[in-house]
This record gives C-alpha cells, sequence and structure tokens, in this order.
C-alpha cells in the first residue's frame, strides 16, 4: 500500500501545485502559446464531467453529484487496490492514478466549485478539450489497467 499512497501523494502534489500555479499566473481564460499551432498554457474551468459534459447544467444538485461520484471513485479504488495488495503491481499502479485523478479533480470541486484545466493541445483544425495534471493520471491509468487486463486474459487462454 506504500506505493498507492506514494503515487497518489505525488500525482495530487503535482496537480494542485500546477493549478495553483496556473491560478495564480493567468486569469481565467488567458492562453500562452508554448509550441505554436501545438499546445498553448490556458486558464479555464470545467463545471462538467470529461470533455465539458453536463457543464451547461444549471442545478445545484450538478456540482454535490460530481463531488459525490469522485469521492465514491476513489474510495472504490483505495478498496479494490487494498483488496489486490499482493497481486499484479500493476493493477494497484493503475487504480493509483486513477484514484489520484479523482482526488485532484474533487478537491478542485470542492475549492473552486469546478475543475482546473489548462493543458490545450491542438493540431490543424482539430482541438482536444483542456485538461490537468489529474486527468492525464487518470487517462494513463485506464490505459494501464487496460493493458494489464488485455495480458492477462492473453495468459489465460495459453
Amino acid at each position: 500500500m506504500r506505493l498507492y499512497l506514494a503515487v497518489i501523494a505525488l500525482i495530487v502534489f503535482a496537480d494542485q501545485l500546477t493549478k495553483f500555479w496556473i491560478t495564480s499566473s493567468f486569469s481565467l481564460y488567458d492562453s500562452q502559446v508554448v509550441i505554436p499551432g501545438f499546445f498553448n498554457l490556458v486558464y479555464v474551468t470545467n463545471k462538467g464531467a470529461a470533455f465539458s459534459m453536463f457543464a451547461s447544467v444549471e442545478s445545484p444538485l450538478r456540482h454535490y453529484f460530481f463531488v459525490s461520484i469522485n469521492i465514491i471513485a476513489f474510495l472504490g479504488l483505495s478498496v479494490a487496490a487494498f483488496t489486490m495488495r499482493r497481486d499484479h503491481l500493476f493493477y494497484r499502479l493503475s487504480f493509483a492514478l486513477i484514484a489520484a485523478g479523482a482526488l485532484g479533480n474533487v478537491i478542485d470541486r470542492i475549492r473552486h466549485g469546478a475543475v482546473i484545466d489548462f493543458l490545450d493541445f491542438f493540431f490543424g483544425s482539430y482541438h482536444w478539450p483542456a485538461f490537468n495534471v489529474a486527468d492525464s493520471s487518470i487517462c494513463v491509468g485506464v490505459a494501464i489497467l487496460f493493458i494489464v487486463n488485455l495480458l492477462d486474459l492473453k495468459k489465460k487462454k495459453t
């Protein structure tokens, strides 16, 4: 469990530190070109879920729903990691990355009422929604979990 907790602490620290830097260095909706035609730093907020889904829903329940979902996800992943603490290292690592992302974003929702996003990638007319370290952690964790599951399924078939 030390690895699980260390990964969570490291990711949440990096996530909150980068968000602090953005909020103290940029005004809301400011943008700075880092790599022309490919990458900007921006300061935007997201009251919704991934890719701003449900952000336009004007209900106080939206906030409590997303806070609750993030907390439930964090707790569920922590229970799963504890249950599997002697099993595959990569399962625990993926759970830690996903849980850290959920925790980083729930901290934003509680502190700011929305998630702070600042990484803005695009190529030509294709523009990816802005995201943050916590979102990246969730994506990497899900990718690791997917790959480990595929490899485990392949082992079981042979």
